[in-house]
């Protein structure tokens, strides 16, 4: 018993120490230099192009992360936007690595053999929008109205589920196209505009007049929206720990401000912080097995930023969402949301 209990014990001290085999997805990313990834072609704070034709936005920042992560240069992600089912299709026909975009990680999504849920970057939830001249003020009262939703969207889904379970009668406008599902909604073919609370937030500023519009007060599931990948277990590793590094960042009070700072100061900093930027200890140890640059961490935080430092970017206070993010769910744990940093060990 003694000798097949230290044979283990050996067995489990080499595996831990050896090094992980990169995955073909991360090697693929590697060997072109290159991260390719999905957003939503026009989502005002997500994802837009700007004046030069570069996405800019929340979802973008996290494709971004993912190649400073891996290839220490964030502007090698290759940022594509492109409707929400060809996302999906494109993922599983290998034409991209990942997706940011708001996609709602479900049972049966993730067992899809082509997709890998990796890690959730916001807490949402469906609502509803509608023009301010229907006199609406509860979703309650909309018996009878015609509802524009996102073909292939969990949105359908939710619908069916809270109107069928209160009685009430609708009709949806099942449009795939987002360009054309906002026309007819901002047309009045829509009595009704349904995503996730966010989206509706951002798809007003679309209109010619936002304050036209307004997003009634029920949200009616939990959507987690969520980074999806090619299944490859090196990079969904990298693309995890990508995002935990941002939120202990978060944890520790390191912005990519005082990052460059904090590194040449690393001696006077507490365990945690050392084990985010030291080469020799913790954290470099994770890069070998993760396949990743020594100071990935360090090229996380000072090319991306922290997760706060992204949403106050472009849903803060100071933009037209507005939002404060420790009033929300997608606060850390410690300031009562759901956002866990997971330990850089």
């Amino acid at each position: 018993m003694k000798t097949l209990f230290s044979l283990s014990f050996a067995l489990a001290t080499t595996l831990l120490a050896a090094p992980a085999v990169a995955g073909p997805v991360l090697d693929d990313i590697i060997a072109k230099d290159q991260l390719i990834c999905l957003v939503n072609p026009n989502s005002p704070g997500f994802s837009v192009p700007d004046s030069q034709g570069v996405f800019q936005g929340f979802n973008t920042d996290f494709c971004r992360m993912a190649a400073a992560a891996i290839l220490g240069d964030a502007s090698k992600a290759d940022i594509r936007g492109i409707g929400f089912s060809d996302s999906m299709k494109t993922l599983v026909a290998d034409g991209a690595h990942m997706a940011s975009r708001s996609i709602t990680a479900t049972g049966t999504r993730d067992a899809d053999p082509g997709l890998a849920f990796v890690a959730t970057t916001f807490y949402d939830g469906q609502g509803f929008m509608v023009p301010k001249s229907l006199g609406v003020k509860s979703a309650s009262e909309l018996n009878g109205a015609t509802v524009c939703a996102e073909d292939g969207s969990t949105t359908l889904l939710n619908i069916a589920d809270w109107f069928g379970d209160r009685g009430i009668e609708y009709r949806v406008e099942n449009i795939a196209d987002k360009t054309a599902r906002l026309e007819a909604f901002f047309s009045g073919k829509c009595d009704v505009y349904a995503s996730d609370v966010t989206a509706l937030m951002s798809d007003r500023l679309l209109s010619g007049s936002p304050e036209a519009y307004v997003v009634l007060p029920e949200v009616i599931s939990a959507e987690p929206l969520t980074l999806v990948t090619q299944p490859d277990q090196a990079f969904e590793a990298a693309v995890f720990w990508a995002f935990q590094v941002m939120l202990n960042a978060d944890q520790y009070g390191v912005t990519s401000k005082n990052v460059a700072d904090i590194v040449k100061d690393l001696e006077n900093q507490p365990k945690a912080v050392k084990r985010l930027f030291a080469e020799d200890n913790a954290t470099a140890e994770m890069a070998e097995k993760l396949g990743l640059p020594k100071d990935w961490a360090f090229q996380v935080i000072s090319q991306v930023g922290a997760y706060s430092e992204v949403f106050e970017r472009h849903l803060g206070a100071e933009t037209p969402f507005g939002i404060e993010l420790k009033e929300t769910t997608n606060a850390l744990v410690r300031d009562g949301g759901q956002m866990y940093a997971y330990p850089i060990r």
